[in-house]
């Protein structure tokens, strides 16, 4: 009983108390809800967004702005050069840093985003992962540029069949991370992924909160906010980025629309068509979303309607309490 009781001390250490998690699909008004929280609390922000990481695209991943980053103490945004891969298993990381460097001793912690993946490796852990040398990572990323996914999936459905019926053929990032994997350890990724680490936050004292919108509504906000990025200079941060010769194939590069307004400006396709295109796939992305969060997250975690202020006012007010 005593090694028990030793064991679960010790798995408690370093655990993030009192941390309060917002999920929601993009423009639900997660950043306002988190700026109001930071208020009432004293709190800071931590970005949960795999694309909020990127530094150049500020405006079309829809980073807090100036006047949000003045109110508040934010962490973890626009940060990440886009030549760079950025992971759950990297971001995790850098939250256990800010932990360790004392960023949460005197703030609660208040993280906030739409990656499903990070709020999971808080509240669950991540399975731990193999060192990947850089001559096999830089291996298989030239292989995928010069091949193509299709191919490389017809390799791993050699080598790790089970893997590859989990994967689809266009998804080239994660095929290109199981062969590494599976070159790196001789042990398939879904072997360490079954693996399952210890979770970052203290889930008894935590709050979890997650906003549904009706889609009508949330379509509306999703095409007014993109009118209002490419009045704020969204266009622009496309063409830097194409400026520095990326590989296509990074994440940051999948950003929404930074393909679409790459056709644009390439005379592909016309600005309004290329437009249309990028609120389409933001509204979809937006479905794929809010499907995740209604049957990946638990009951622990608290519906808040977007169209419900005072609901929401009320949450945070008894939070602050």
């Amino acid at each position: 009983m005593k090694d028990m009781a030793d064991s679960a001390g010790r798995e408690a250490e370093g655990l993030v108390k009192n941390a309060i998690l917002i999920a929601g699909p993009t423009a639900s008004g997660k950043s306002a809800l988190a700026l109001e929280l930071a208020r009432q609390t004293g709190g800071c922000i931590v970005n949960t967004d795999s694309m909020q990481v990127y530094s150049v695209l500020n405006v079309l991943t829809a980073r807090p702005g100036a006047a949000e980053l003045a109110s508040a103490p934010h962490y973890l945004y626009g940060r990440v050069d886009p030549a760079k891969h950025y992971s759950a298993g990297v971001w995790l990381a850098d939250v256990k840093r800010l932990r360790d460097e004392g960023a949460f001793d005197e703030r609660r912690p208040i993280f906030t985003g739409g990656t499903g993946l990070y709020f999971r490796a808080l509240s669950e852990g991540l399975s731990e992962m193999p060192e990947i040398p850089q001559s096999v990572r830089d291996r298989w990323r030239y292989r995928l540029l010069e091949e193509g996914s299709s191919r490389l999936h017809a390799v791993l459905m050699r080598e790790d069949p089970r893997a590859a019926a989990v994967l689809r053929a266009s998804d080239g990032q994660r095929i290109v991370r199981a062969l590494e994997v599976l070159q790196a350890s001789g042990r398939s990724i879904l072997d360490w992924q079954a693996e399952r680490g210890h979770p970052l936050i203290d889930r008894r004292s935590a709050r979890y909160l997650v906003i549904e919108a009706d889609r009508a509504v949330l379509t509306r906000r999703i095409d007014a906010r993109f009118d209002r990025m490419l009045d704020d200079g969204a266009l622009g941060e496309v063409e830097a980025l194409l400026a520095l010769g990326l590989d296509p194939e990074l994440p940051a590069m999948k950003a929404i629309g930074v393909r679409e307004l790459q056709s644009a400006i390439a005379g592909a396709m016309p600005f309004d068509a290329a437009i249309e295109r990028a609120k389409i796939a933001t509204r979809q992305y937006a479905k794929r979303q809010a499907t995740w969060f209604r049957h990946q997250l638990g009951p622990e975690w608290s519906r808040i309607s977007l169209n419900d202020h005072a609901q929401a006012v009320k949450i945070a007010a008894d939070i602050a309490r």
